[in-house]
Protein backbone atom coordinates (compact mmCIF):
# COMPACT_ATOMS: atom_id res chain seq x y z
CA UNK A 1 0.00 0.00 0.00
CA UNK A 2 1.15 3.36 -1.02
CA UNK A 3 1.95 5.38 2.21
CA UNK A 4 0.15 8.75 3.20
CA UNK A 5 1.87 11.91 3.44
CA UNK A 6 1.11 12.03 7.28
CA UNK A 7 3.21 8.66 7.35
CA UNK A 8 6.38 10.64 5.35
CA UNK A 9 6.03 14.04 6.81
CA UNK A 10 4.78 14.14 11.03
CA UNK A 11 3.02 17.76 11.49
CA UNK A 12 5.32 20.55 12.79
CA UNK A 13 4.25 21.33 16.58
CA UNK A 14 1.80 23.85 15.34
CA UNK A 15 -0.23 21.86 12.92
CA UNK A 16 1.63 22.78 9.85
CA UNK A 17 2.87 20.11 7.49
CA UNK A 18 6.43 20.37 6.15
CA UNK A 19 6.24 21.06 1.85
CA UNK A 20 6.71 17.64 0.70
CA UNK A 21 9.36 16.47 -1.68
CA UNK A 22 8.56 14.42 -4.96
CA UNK A 23 12.27 13.37 -4.85
CA UNK A 24 11.85 10.23 -2.76
CA UNK A 25 13.84 6.71 -3.23
CA UNK A 26 13.08 5.43 -6.66
CA UNK A 27 12.46 8.58 -8.38
CA UNK A 28 14.67 9.83 -11.45
CA UNK A 29 15.07 13.13 -12.20
CA UNK A 30 15.65 14.61 -15.79
CA UNK A 31 15.65 17.48 -18.00
CA UNK A 32 14.13 18.06 -21.38
CA UNK A 33 14.70 21.36 -23.79
CA UNK A 34 13.04 22.66 -27.26
CA UNK A 35 13.73 26.07 -28.58
CA UNK A 36 15.06 27.42 -25.38
CA UNK A 37 12.62 26.12 -23.10
CA UNK A 38 13.61 23.79 -20.43
CA UNK A 39 11.45 21.51 -18.55
CA UNK A 40 12.25 19.00 -15.18
CA UNK A 41 10.63 15.46 -15.24
CA UNK A 42 10.59 13.14 -12.00
CA UNK A 43 10.00 9.44 -12.57
CA UNK A 44 8.40 7.49 -10.45
CA UNK A 45 8.51 3.70 -10.90
CA UNK A 46 5.09 1.77 -11.45
CA UNK A 47 3.95 -0.87 -14.43
CA UNK A 48 5.78 0.56 -17.77
CA UNK A 49 2.38 -0.46 -19.87
CA UNK A 50 1.02 2.52 -19.00
CA UNK A 51 2.67 6.40 -18.21
CA UNK A 52 0.81 8.94 -16.63
CA UNK A 53 2.47 12.61 -17.01
CA UNK A 54 1.38 15.43 -14.71
CA UNK A 55 1.52 18.23 -15.93
CA UNK A 56 1.18 21.50 -12.76
CA UNK A 57 -0.85 24.61 -12.59
CA UNK A 58 -0.35 28.29 -12.62
CA UNK A 59 1.80 29.07 -10.10
CA UNK A 60 2.72 25.49 -8.91
CA UNK A 61 5.28 22.66 -9.84
CA UNK A 62 5.75 19.09 -9.50
CA UNK A 63 6.22 18.79 -5.76
CA UNK A 64 2.50 20.38 -5.16
CA UNK A 65 1.18 16.88 -6.45
CA UNK A 66 3.29 14.28 -4.78
CA UNK A 67 -0.39 12.41 -3.55
CA UNK A 68 -1.68 11.68 -6.80
CA UNK A 69 1.96 10.66 -8.22
CA UNK A 70 2.02 8.15 -5.49
CA UNK A 71 -1.55 7.05 -5.96
CA UNK A 72 -1.32 6.30 -9.57
CA UNK A 73 1.88 4.37 -9.55
CA UNK A 74 -0.42 1.03 -8.63
CA UNK A 75 -1.78 1.98 -12.41
CA UNK A 76 1.63 2.97 -14.38
CA UNK A 77 4.65 4.82 -13.94
CA UNK A 78 4.61 8.34 -12.81
CA UNK A 79 6.34 11.25 -14.41
CA UNK A 80 5.73 14.52 -12.64
CA UNK A 81 6.81 17.49 -14.88
CA UNK A 82 8.00 21.63 -13.36
CA UNK A 83 7.20 23.29 -17.37
CA UNK A 84 9.72 26.35 -17.47
CA UNK A 85 9.79 28.81 -15.38
CA UNK A 86 7.60 26.67 -12.84
CA UNK A 87 9.01 24.65 -9.77
CA UNK A 88 12.60 24.49 -9.91
CA UNK A 89 12.94 24.98 -14.02
CA UNK A 90 14.81 27.62 -15.16
CA UNK A 91 13.02 31.05 -16.66
CA UNK A 92 12.74 30.95 -20.28
CA UNK A 93 13.76 34.34 -21.96
CA UNK A 94 10.49 34.81 -23.07
CA UNK A 95 6.96 33.83 -21.51
CA UNK A 96 5.41 30.56 -23.89
CA UNK A 97 2.22 30.63 -25.09
CA UNK A 98 0.00 27.79 -23.93
CA UNK A 99 0.74 26.25 -27.53
CA UNK A 100 4.28 26.53 -27.12
CA UNK A 101 4.47 24.49 -23.67
CA UNK A 102 1.38 22.31 -25.80
CA UNK A 103 4.30 21.53 -28.07
CA UNK A 104 7.15 21.34 -25.17
CA UNK A 105 5.32 18.24 -23.44
CA UNK A 106 4.56 16.75 -26.75
CA UNK A 107 7.86 16.80 -27.85
CA UNK A 108 8.92 15.15 -24.54
CA UNK A 109 6.61 12.14 -24.87
CA UNK A 110 8.41 11.82 -28.33
CA UNK A 111 11.89 11.93 -27.15
CA UNK A 112 11.17 9.46 -24.43
CA UNK A 113 9.97 6.89 -26.75
CA UNK A 114 6.68 6.45 -24.26
CA UNK A 115 3.76 4.57 -25.53
CA UNK A 116 0.29 4.93 -23.74
CA UNK A 117 0.51 7.79 -22.41
CA UNK A 118 -2.25 9.64 -20.12
CA UNK A 119 -1.88 13.10 -19.75
CA UNK A 120 -3.15 14.97 -16.53
CA UNK A 121 -3.52 18.61 -16.51
CA UNK A 122 -4.70 20.60 -13.53
CA UNK A 123 -5.93 24.15 -14.11
CA UNK A 124 -3.64 25.81 -16.56
CA UNK A 125 -1.96 22.43 -17.21
CA UNK A 126 -5.25 21.29 -18.91
CA UNK A 127 -4.94 24.09 -21.20
CA UNK A 128 -1.28 22.67 -21.95
CA UNK A 129 -2.24 19.08 -22.13
CA UNK A 130 -4.91 20.49 -24.50
CA UNK A 131 -2.95 21.96 -26.95
CA UNK A 132 -0.27 19.04 -27.17
CA UNK A 133 -2.81 16.51 -28.10
CA UNK A 134 -4.44 18.49 -30.25
CA UNK A 135 -1.64 20.00 -32.05
CA UNK A 136 0.02 16.61 -32.26
CA UNK A 137 -2.58 13.33 -33.20
CA UNK A 138 -0.89 10.08 -33.73
CA UNK A 139 1.03 10.60 -30.81
CA UNK A 140 1.96 7.79 -27.92
CA UNK A 141 -1.08 9.84 -25.94
CA UNK A 142 -3.96 7.70 -25.49
CA UNK A 143 -5.99 9.22 -23.37
CA UNK A 144 -5.83 12.72 -21.04
CA UNK A 145 -7.69 13.92 -17.88
CA UNK A 146 -8.85 17.60 -17.74
CA UNK A 147 -8.54 18.49 -13.93
CA UNK A 148 -10.10 22.06 -13.13
CA UNK A 149 -10.12 23.18 -16.88
CA UNK A 150 -9.27 26.35 -17.29
CA UNK A 151 -10.52 29.50 -18.61
CA UNK A 152 -14.01 30.03 -18.18
CA UNK A 153 -14.75 32.04 -21.55
CA UNK A 154 -17.55 33.85 -19.53
CA UNK A 155 -14.90 34.79 -16.69
CA UNK A 156 -11.86 35.81 -18.78
CA UNK A 157 -9.30 38.39 -17.41
CA UNK A 158 -6.99 38.23 -14.56
CA UNK A 159 -8.84 40.00 -11.93
CA UNK A 160 -12.10 38.17 -12.11
CA UNK A 161 -10.10 34.86 -12.32
CA UNK A 162 -7.68 35.92 -9.61
CA UNK A 163 -11.24 36.67 -7.29
CA UNK A 164 -12.05 33.53 -8.19
CA UNK A 165 -9.56 31.67 -6.94
CA UNK A 166 -9.02 33.88 -3.77
CA UNK A 167 -12.68 32.65 -2.91
CA UNK A 168 -11.32 29.00 -3.66
CA UNK A 169 -8.54 29.10 -1.54
CA UNK A 170 -10.40 30.38 1.29
CA UNK A 171 -12.83 28.04 1.52
CA UNK A 172 -10.36 25.22 0.85
CA UNK A 173 -7.79 23.33 3.02
CA UNK A 174 -5.02 25.25 4.86
CA UNK A 175 -2.61 22.64 2.88
CA UNK A 176 -3.82 24.50 -0.63
CA UNK A 177 -2.66 27.90 0.94
CA UNK A 178 0.77 26.43 1.87
CA UNK A 179 2.09 24.41 -0.61
CA UNK A 180 0.62 27.29 -3.55
CA UNK A 181 2.52 30.08 -1.24
CA UNK A 182 5.36 28.63 -1.87
CA UNK A 183 5.43 27.68 -4.76
CA UNK A 184 4.85 31.20 -6.32
CA UNK A 185 7.68 32.37 -4.42
CA UNK A 186 9.60 30.08 -6.87
CA UNK A 187 7.57 30.98 -9.85
CA UNK A 188 9.72 34.12 -9.35
CA UNK A 189 9.20 37.77 -10.60
CA UNK A 190 7.05 36.86 -14.23
CA UNK A 191 4.04 35.57 -12.84
CA UNK A 192 1.91 38.63 -13.87
CA UNK A 193 2.91 37.74 -17.87
CA UNK A 194 2.34 33.99 -17.40
CA UNK A 195 -0.64 34.60 -16.16
CA UNK A 196 -1.65 36.70 -19.20
CA UNK A 197 -0.68 33.84 -21.05
CA UNK A 198 -3.05 31.57 -20.07
CA UNK A 199 -6.02 33.92 -19.74
CA UNK A 200 -5.81 35.20 -23.53
CA UNK A 201 -5.70 31.21 -24.23
CA UNK A 202 -9.10 30.04 -25.55
CA UNK A 203 -8.87 26.29 -24.96
CA UNK A 204 -12.67 26.21 -26.18
CA UNK A 205 -11.13 26.26 -29.78
CA UNK A 206 -9.21 23.43 -28.96
CA UNK A 207 -10.99 20.78 -27.01
CA UNK A 208 -12.57 19.99 -30.35
CA UNK A 209 -9.45 18.31 -31.73
CA UNK A 210 -8.81 16.06 -29.13
CA UNK A 211 -9.53 13.01 -30.56
CA UNK A 212 -8.99 10.54 -27.87
CA UNK A 213 -11.08 9.84 -24.81
CA UNK A 214 -11.15 12.65 -22.60
CA UNK A 215 -11.84 12.98 -18.50
CA UNK A 216 -12.96 16.00 -17.61
CA UNK A 217 -12.66 16.12 -13.61
CA UNK A 218 -14.59 19.05 -11.35
CA UNK A 219 -14.33 19.46 -7.27
CA UNK A 220 -18.53 20.24 -6.56
CA UNK A 221 -17.08 23.31 -4.91
CA UNK A 222 -14.65 24.76 -7.25
CA UNK A 223 -14.94 28.02 -7.55
CA UNK A 224 -12.71 28.68 -10.40
CA UNK A 225 -14.07 26.05 -12.63
CA UNK A 226 -18.18 26.38 -12.51
CA UNK A 227 -20.57 23.67 -13.26
CA UNK A 228 -21.75 25.39 -16.39
CA UNK A 229 -17.95 25.46 -17.73
CA UNK A 230 -17.23 21.80 -17.16
CA UNK A 231 -20.39 20.82 -19.10
CA UNK A 232 -19.41 23.31 -21.68
CA UNK A 233 -16.13 21.58 -22.01
CA UNK A 234 -17.63 18.32 -22.08
CA UNK A 235 -20.07 19.09 -24.78
CA UNK A 236 -17.03 20.74 -27.12
CA UNK A 237 -15.09 17.52 -26.81
CA UNK A 238 -15.83 14.69 -29.21
CA UNK A 239 -15.02 11.45 -26.99
CA UNK A 240 -15.53 12.99 -23.15
CA UNK A 241 -16.73 12.27 -19.82
CA UNK A 242 -17.35 14.97 -16.94
CA UNK A 243 -17.02 13.54 -13.52
CA UNK A 244 -18.08 16.00 -10.77
CA UNK A 245 -16.12 15.16 -6.85
CA UNK A 246 -18.18 15.89 -3.58
CA UNK A 247 -16.23 18.03 -0.92
CA UNK A 248 -13.56 18.99 -3.36
CA UNK A 249 -12.80 22.54 -4.49
CA UNK A 250 -10.15 23.46 -7.26
CA UNK A 251 -7.26 21.66 -5.98
CA UNK A 252 -8.89 18.51 -6.38
CA UNK A 253 -5.88 16.63 -7.43
CA UNK A 254 -3.57 18.18 -4.78
CA UNK A 255 -5.52 17.56 -1.65
CA UNK A 256 -7.49 14.71 -0.60
CA UNK A 257 -6.56 13.60 -4.32
CA UNK A 258 -7.73 9.59 -3.31
CA UNK A 259 -11.40 10.18 -5.33
CA UNK A 260 -9.25 11.47 -8.74
CA UNK A 261 -7.05 8.22 -8.60
CA UNK A 262 -10.04 5.90 -8.47
CA UNK A 263 -12.18 7.76 -11.44
CA UNK A 264 -9.01 8.03 -13.59
CA UNK A 265 -8.11 4.66 -12.94
CA UNK A 266 -11.86 3.79 -13.60
CA UNK A 267 -12.35 5.64 -16.91
CA UNK A 268 -9.37 3.88 -17.84
CA UNK A 269 -10.59 1.08 -17.60
CA UNK A 270 -14.13 1.79 -19.29
CA UNK A 271 -12.36 2.84 -22.37
CA UNK A 272 -10.16 -0.87 -22.25
CA UNK A 273 -6.88 1.33 -21.73
CA UNK A 274 -5.89 -0.92 -19.09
Amino acid sequence: MTSTRADRHPEHGDGTVPEPELSESGSNVTTFSLDGRELIAEELAGPESLTFIVVHGFGLGRSAYIEIAHGLTAAGRVIALDLPGFGEAPEPARTPTMEELGDLVAAFVSDRALDNVVLIGHSMGTQIVAEAVARHPGSAVTAAVLVAPTTDSGARGLLRQTLRLARDIVAAHPLTFYRGAAEYLKAGPHLMRKARATVVHRPEATYPRMEIPVLVLRGANDHVVPKKWSEKVLALLPDGALTELPGRGHAALIVRPEASVIRIEQFLLERKLR
